[in-house]
């Protein structure tokens, strides 16, 4: 029987034969028909997506953004490695500037979490900005939200002058009280938004949700949304016009100051961007200060003209154990002439602790229906989820700039819960930084700064990374191999070893080492993506072993298939 990505590469090479530098056009609506046709219970690889579950963008009838492998020795003045927004904007803005660009992406475009997004393009951050003052000063907040405004103001321009069609609209955006928090927060954020120079106003209740009738919010004006898989592709079409090269189904390994290897072939380069989500290289010094957490989303069809256009967010649950308190976010996104989607999320946890929690990956989703359906009940039933990885920096903002100790390798990474605007902030920096331009934001994203304030955070997550290493003495998941049902994996025990097992649909055993080959946690197994998860700095494997989520840079060494 044919995989799902085999199938796709037989349908697509018999329709194009070889590809040159353009894309797949094979709607995915047909892929998932394909999918279900054949009794494919995984999206292979992770070329399509990062996980099990498609999200919504993916399941919209957009196509997938596939383009030709790397056959051959190249060279080049930027490498950029990673085909999500960050890698795209920076790709983009590099060529504009005239530079030769190349750009290589391991799976296809969007493949990582930029599609597993909910695409909100917003100033308003995961970290406060009164907690941002405190943190840092008010000078610096006053920067970051410039930075994110700049973001929403470049993208706006690009969809103009590029006559990208993506549902791009602006919006207003609402925050508004989790119950654990009090009104306090708000007056406090009303007032740092005001000093950072946004436009904010308290309102005295929160449009068009019901249940918070008499709850204030701020109102934060001019932010924005779109469809993310139809702007990348408006992106990407952008970039090829201005000369870029983009070889999908192409890993970059071995990154040194020299370039990088991929496919068996050489990419030579002046410059290398690493724009990943999660650096995929053992730079230490970054993955001691950010921290993997996953999120999830649902969406459900709502009558048109039901709900306005907006972004709504709460504050988040002050009880919870998590450093990133976990909030809600939702917002609307076009369907058809009579329905509009909502898409909401939330019920975060750290990556591969959600048993920490009793409450299992599959089961957030029951949680975050119960909370949706409460406050927008005119919603349909829930027709999709999925669910994302977002990074976490330990002082709230995203580490954009030169790899510590290295002069031409620059990274792109902790996103936090704004990754539309961070990506595009760190197009716009890296582009400054390669063509030495001034630019006011290159300091307070530096990947080299130490925030001395950030230190209880620290350790408190550093703690939590050395408890995982416990996970060595636990009992197994499941006594027997015979135990698994097909669909279902686990992780069991034989000897000292631990072993990360699946039995496929055909009732095909695959196994393979548990421990995460970055730095020796043992994975969890993620039953709703049907990936291996590890539980210290969120490396994720497909059930076939290979790494969809860095920071490892290696596939899971196998043990048996049966």
């Amino acid at each position: 029987m044919l995989t799902f990505i085999n199938l796709l590469k037989h349908i697509t090479e018999k329709k194009y034969g070889q590809l040159s530098n353009k894309e797949i056009t094979i709607p995915v609506k047909k892929l998932i028909q394909m999918k279900t046709q054949n009794n494919i219970s995984e999206l292979e690889n992770g070329l399509l997506t990062s996980g099990d579950n498609l999200s919504y963008w993916f399941s919209s009838a957009v196509k997938p953004l596939a383009f030709e492998k790397l056959n051959q020795n190249v060279t080049t003045d930027i490498l950029v490695i990673g085909g999500g927004i960050a890698g795209l904007t920076t790709a983009y803005c590099l060529a504009k500037e005239g530079r030769k660009v190349i750009l290589v992406e391991d799976g296809f475009i969007a493949s990582g979490e930029t599609a597993r997004t909910t695409a909100h393009i917003s100033c308003v951050l995961d970290g406060h900005y009164f907690e941002l003052e405190k943190m840092f000063d008010t000078p610096t907040a006053q920067l970051v939200a410039n930075s994110h405004m700049a973001a929403i103001e470049w993208i706006a321009k690009t969809v103009k002058d590029d006559k990208i069609d993506c549902h791009f609209k602006r919006v207003d955006g609402y925050l508004f009280l989790d119950p654990s928090d009090s009104i306090e927060t708000l007056e406090k954020e009303l007032e740092a938004t005001k000093r950072a120079r946004l436009v904010s106003e308290m309102l005295n209740s929160v449009p068009s949700i019901v249940g918070l009738d008499d709850n204030r919010c701020l109102k934060f004006s001019d932010q924005a949304q779109f469809h993310i898989l139809l702007y990348l592709k408006g992106l990407a079409n952008s970039f090829i016009k201005l000369g870029g090269k983009i070889y999908t189904e192409t890993k970059a390994e071995n990154i040194t100051t020299e370039g990088a290897t991929a496919n068996g072939y050489k990419i030579k380069s002046n410059h290398i961007v690493v724009a990943t989500n999660a650096p995929i290289n053992d730079w230490v010094k970054i993955h001691t200060k950010q921290w993997p957490y996953r999120t999830y989303v649902v969406a459900a069809k709502i009558p048109k003209g039901k709900l306005p256009y907006a972004l709504w967010w709460d504050t988040g649950n002050q009880d919870s154990k998590w450093i990133a308190k976990p909030y809600h976010y939702v917002r609307l996104e076009v369907f058809d002439d009579q329905y509009d989607v909502l898409i909401a999320g939330g019920e975060d946890h750290r990556t591969g602790q959600a048993d920490d929690e009793n409450i299992k990956e599959e089961d957030r989703y029951k949680k975050l229906e119960k909370w949706t359906k409460k406050h927008f009940p005119d919603i349909g039933a829930i027709e999709f989820k999925w669910s994302g990885q977002v990074i976490e920096p330990i002082d709230s903002l995203a580490f954009i700039g030169k790899n510590p100790g290295e002069d031409n390798i620059y990274i792109i990474t902790g996103h936090s819960g704004n990754g539309m605007t961070y990506g595009t902030i760190g197009g716009m920096i890296i582009t400054d930084l390669i063509t030495g331009k001034e630019n006011p934001w290159i300091e307070i994203y530096s990947p080299s700064r130490i925030t001395i304030k950030a230190t209880g955070d620290y350790l408190h997550e550093v703690a939590n990374m050395a408890l995982q290493f416990g996970d060595w003495l636990t009992p197994e998941h499941i006594k027997e191999i015979s135990d698994l049902k097909l669909g279902q994996g686990g992780i069991i025990s034989s000897g000292l070893k631990k072993i990360a097992v699946y039995r496929d649909e055909q009732n095909n055993l695959h196994s393979y080492s548990a421990v995460c080959p970055h730095l020796g946690g043992i994975l969890q197994w993620n039953a709703d993506e049907k990936t291996f998860d590890c539980p210290m700095h969120g490396s994720r494997f497909t059930i076939e072993g290979k790494v969809i989520n860095g920071p490892a840079v290696s596939d899971l060494k196998r043990i048996m298939d049966k």
